[in-house]
């Protein structure tokens, strides 16, 4: 029998797929890439048509060697890296080293690890497809020489240690001008009017809707008052009853980016933690008697298709656990936005019948988590729609109108299962509304006018950038977690509060580029380029043309800031903290757990402490303040400012209260649909 080798980037992988293939089969990993451009230098032959100079990565030789001697020995070798342009670009290095013919159909891919999946694939080898491979390497060294050409730059002319990257200058510049807009901001004032009424012995809430023919739009107090004297004696009667019965479908199942959202969104997780837990789902686990097993299908991919098995498999479970009517006459199928890589899948659970209740003992918390989200969004993706009752009732007095609106479910469809979380606090319209007949007279219980003011648009947090970014079109599934980590590592933007702020650093580094280099900082710039990109995958472009239009005036523009930039200073943004050592105001700095106050009297004051947020809270222990506290992955936690003296910690934000009925100090926990209990954690006592 003839003997095949079958090489994987990872050994989980390796011994996931290794259980599904016959002892003729000797699957090794190749550890990720194997060949890489240098780091000491740019790599990359300018004068030669842009010819990457790629190298063996150190510390590969043993890997090497290993492949090389067990691909001696086979008679046949499939490369099987990940179905994407990356992992084509693995494997036309594997080939390349291991001397495999250019013709040769050494290619395998397949989107889950699963028995059914890897036995048809192992079938249908391929040749190496070298469109993907060359979209993948017009990027990489597009990347590399706006990085090693800037980054340079950035170190004479700004401060060392700095980098400026294709796609993630852009991300910081999209964190920029938020913060212009916000600084720019001019909040307008404006009035709400709520009317509480009672239909009978029922409540009834409706807001002030309209005045006369016009939607009602109060500006100020003067206004206000204006409206309560014209409502002053008025009757109030029902004028119309309209209920609408309302269709509500559910959400494509995931993309990567959707999936990184929703993570963040719903559990709080970070872009890189999700595709981590992701990766681990994906390569396989260990779950009982069926040993290592691929649990989701591969995880980065824009597209939200879905197999006709997968499809008929969920059919049957939807049936067979909730019953016929919650399946849709006909399949679901998810339009795709865009360009897509439609020959993969959505992410999904590779099979339907590992419900998470049944993974649960195997699984590690954040691992059954992130497999739970997967697994509901999925199900529900294929279930029927919702059907929601939407009653409005509109109530006259005079001139005014008042409307109140509610929802009921009539019928829950997918939301049995899953309900998509949002970025905003906006609250659905679901009060209860009583039962009332037209003419009907209502009796008003209060009026109560509120005064609102008109707020900036948010700062980004990572679920809405991660969603910026896939709109715009800038970068890829693949780089989202890297390009939030490279900008908080460099120090150009902070979160605080889950929110990113641009730094002094960020500002300058932004505004620096949009001054030299506009095409590189510029949004539709960075997004026409990956079109380009797609276009080199499809065979339509020499991605060599592409690197050669962009490189030239790009030269130029480097030589021009090389000659016009001065040096700039970055000074320390003073803060009011007062070093207690020499009496000089601590000034910010930046370290790899993030900002931190120094005395700028250094090296003479080598003082420096964390940046401690009050919340309002006294220590029952002590009477020192409760402040805000990182560890060192960056997770917040509350603690006493009088460390170490009073060794009082929590994880839960502290309220003040005492408990009433153990003494200990009271904490906010917020359960899984948002809902806050003040909880002794203790005597675990709950108010």
């Amino acid at each position: 029998m003839s003997k095949t080798l079958v090489i994987v980037e990872s050994p989980t992988k390796a011994k996931s797929i290794g259980k599904f293939l016959g002892r003729n089969y000797t699957v090794k990993s190749s550890m990720g890439h194997i060949r890489d451009l240098p780091k000491s230098s740019l790599g990359v032959d300018v004068d030669d048509n842009f010819e990457p100079k790629y190298i063996t990565i150190r510390g590969k030789g043993e890997i090497l060697k290993e492949l090389k001697d067990s691909a001696k020995k086979a008679d046949k070798i499939l490369l099987a890296a990940d179905p994407d342009r990356e992992g084509e670009a693995i494997a036309w290095h594997l080939k390349t080293y291991l001397d495999i013919n250019d013709q040769e159909k050494c290619r395998i891919e397949f989107n889950e690890i699963t028995k059914s999946a890897i036995q048809a694939a192992v079938k249908k080898p391929r040749p190496i497809d070298m469109d993907r491979v060359n979209a993948q390497q017009a990027r990489r060294v597009l990347d590399r020489l706006v990085g090693y050409k800037l980054s340079p730059l950035l170190w004479k002319k700004v401060k060392k240690g700095l980098s400026a990257g294709r796609v993630q200058s852009v991300a910081v510049r999209l964190i920029c001008d938020r913060e212009e807009e916000i600084e720019q901001f001019v909040p307008e004032e404006y009035w709400s009017l709520t009317a509480d009424f009672l239909a009978g012995d029922q409540p009834l809430t409706a807001k002030l809707y309209r005045v006369g023919k016009d939607r009602a739009a109060i500006g100020s107090q003067e206004e206000m008052d204006k409206v309560l004297s014209g409502l002053s004696g008025q009757s109030y009667l029902v004028d119309s009853v309209t209920k609408k019965e309302k269709k509500r479908n559910p959400s494509p199942p995931f993309t990567t980016s959707s999936l990184q959202q929703e993570a963040y969104r719903k559990l709080g997780f970070t872009a890189r933690k999700t595709m981590q837990l992701a990766q681990q789902l994906y390569e396989g686990l260990e779950v009982g008697k069926e040993g290592v097993v691929g649990l989701i299908t591969y995880i980065r991919t824009d597209s939200t298709r879905i197999s006709q098995i997968a499809q008929d498999n969920a059919r049957s479970f939807i049936t067979d656990k909730f019953g016929a009517q919650f399946i849709p006459e006909t399949v679901r199928k998810y339009e795709n936005k865009g360009k897509t890589q439609n020959a993969h899948e959505a992410i999904r659970p590779s099979s339907v019948l590992r419900t998470p209740e049944n993974l649960k003992e195997f699984l590690k918390r954040d691992q059954y988590k992130l497999y739970k989200l997967i697994w509901e969004r999925f199900v529900a993706s294929q279930m029927s729609p919702a059907i929601l009752e939407v009653t409005t009732v509109d109530i006259k007095a005079g001139e005014y109108l008042f409307r109140a609106t509610g929802t009921v479910v009539q019928f829950p469809g997918f939301m049995q299962v899953y309900i998509e979380g949002k970025d905003d606090d906006t609250k659905e319209d679901n009060d209860f509304i009583p039962q009332v007949q037209e003419g009907q007279s209502l009796t008003l219980e209060k009026l109560t006018p509120k005064q609102h003011f008109t707020q900036p648009p948010p700062r980004y947090t990572e679920a809405t950038l991660v969603k910026t970014l896939e709109e715009k079109g800038i970068g890829r599934p693949s780089t989202y977690a890297p390009i939030i980590d490279t900008i908080l590592a460099r120090g150009y933007v902070v979160r605080q509060e889950k929110q990113f702020t641009a730094t002094e650093l960020g500002k300058i580094v932004v505004d620096l580029l949009k001054e030299y280099f506009p095409e590189i900082i510029d949004v539709e710039f960075t997004a026409g380029m990956e079109e380009q990109l797609d276009q080199v995958e499809e065979g339509n472009i020499d991605w060599k043309e592409i690197i050669g239009k962009f490189y030239s005036p790009f030269q130029k523009k480097l030589e021009y800031a090389e000659e016009e930039i001065g040096q700039i200073e970055i000074g320390d943004e003073e803060s009011e903290e007062i070093c207690e050592k020499c009496g000089r105001k601590m000034v910010y700095k930046m370290g790899r757990f993030g900002r931190f106050l120094a005395c700028p009297g250094f090296p003479e004051c080598r003082n420096a402490k964390p940046i401690l947020k009050g919340i309002g809270v006294k220590c029952l222990e002590c009477g020192g303040e409760i402040v805000e506290r990182k560890g060192k992955k960056g997770r917040t936690f509350y603690g006493c400012s009088n460390y170490p003296k009073c060794e009082y910690v929590s994880w839960d934000k502290p309220t003040g209260q005492a408990c009433g009925k153990c003494g200990a100090m009271m904490v906010e926990k917020t359960g899984k649909n948002k809902e806050k209990t003040i909880t002794c954690p203790q005597c675990k006592n709950q108010k």
